[in-house]
């Protein structure tokens, strides 16, 4: 790279609608002038969780107001970018091509480069946004959707070490917020009930200890809370306040020993290709959760390693981490013409075998 970079990004791959712009010099970090996020809360609220159909089309009416106001966040225009990167998967379809055909049509207007970016590569390349750090570095990304351990090697370079089987943490965490009446996003309002709770009350499994690999599953977790939901119930005639906090803290506890133990096992194998200055990071929106922060920080301190997790902004779903990651395909010397299309799925580790899991979502990236 010769000279000083600007890129717009484009995200829309499931309830969060956002546009940023993001700039970097030569051989210095890269900024961030512009971060948007149109959030879709309200809309999905009385449903228990998020409505593709709706979704889909709050993006399409979204996008535009959101790739303005980032510009003019940022004081710039169109003509002061160098390239537009959009979100074209993994995500809901409706979605994704909302973000997809506004970036196609951005850059068709204005000649711009297009630049189709991978929504996890985004995550598993925001510690380079927001610090720094260099190749390769261990990467949790935990989200709503998606958990796996990458190493991560390059801008396009990633090794799945494990994942979940079946559910990510985030959407057991939503359905633990559903099955206790709490407000979604589930992931805030269980850890705010399990701030006053008791996490010894209730002793929850953690899935897939027995088992020497990096592999994860939630399923069963959130299966054996609603089983002591129900059993609290019959006993007392309902839920009490400390019942729910009390659950919900127990639940956390099960997640955050579930997760610390499998980034220890991570690590090792980590290690054995970088033993020196080894970087380990954690982001997607679960990674927003302190007390999962707390507890990955602790084990990478035992196991002599750095740890980096970006700020809570950028731990959940924004553009301004799909313009840093097309920002890196850019420089690397990748263009996408106007035939780009929209991917529901998408896995980093295109080498790898997915992951099945028993849910209706079946093959895990």
């Amino acid at each position: 790279m010769t000279e000083t970079l600007t890129i717009l990004g484009l995200e829309s791959s499931c309830d969060d609608t956002a546009a940023a712009v993001v700039r970097q010099a030569e051989g210095a970090q890269p900024e961030v002038l512009s971060s948007v996020v149109f959030g879709q809360t309200e809309l999905h609220s009385a449903f228990g969780g998020v409505v593709p159909e709706i979704a889909a089309r709050a993006h399409a009416e979204k996008l535009d107001i959101c790739v303005r106001d980032a510009l003019a966040e940022a004081g710039l225009s169109l003509k002061d970018m160098d390239a537009v990167a959009v979100t074209a998967g993994p995500g809901l379809i409706g979605g994704v091509m909302s973000g997809v055909m506004c970036a196609k049509g951005i850059a068709a207007a204005t000649g711009l480069p297009l630049i189709g970016v991978n929504h996890l590569a985004g995550h598993a390349l925001t510690p380079r946004l927001t610090d720094g750090i260099a190749y390769p570095y261990l990467m949790l990304l935990v989200s709503g959707g998606h958990c796996q351990y990458l190493l991560v090697r390059g801008t396009e370079d990633f090794t799945r070490l494990g994942g979940t089987i079946d559910d990510a943490p985030g959407e057991a965490f939503d359905k633990t917020a559903r099955l206790l009446g709490l407000p979604q996003p589930g992931g805030p309002s269980v850890q705010a009930e399990a701030a006053t709770g008791d996490p010894k009350r209730f002793r929850f499994p953690r899935p897939l200890l027995d088992r020497p690999d990096c592999n994860l599953s939630f399923s069963g977790l959130k299966t054996a809370l609603m089983r002591m939901r129900d059993q609290i119930v019959a006993e007392k005639g309902g839920l009490t306040r400390q019942d729910r906090a009390d659950l919900c803290a127990g639940f956390q506890a099960a997640v955050v020993d579930t997760l610390a133990e499998k980034t220890r096992r991570a690590i090792r194998l980590y290690l054995e290709v970088q033993p020196a200055a080894p970087t380990v990071a954690v982001a997607g929106g679960v990674a927003a959760n302190t007390a999962i922060r707390a507890a990955l920080e602790t084990v990478c301190t035992e196991a002599g390693a750095a740890f980096s997790a970006p700020p809570l902004r950028l731990c959940t779903d924004n553009a301004a981490m799909i313009a840093y990651a097309g920002l890196e395909r850019f420089k690397a010397g990748a263009r996408d013409g106007l035939d780009l299309t929209a991917r529901p799925r998408w896995p980093l580790d295109q080498s790898s075998p997915a992951l099945i899991g028993s849910g209706r979502k079946g093959a895990k990236a």
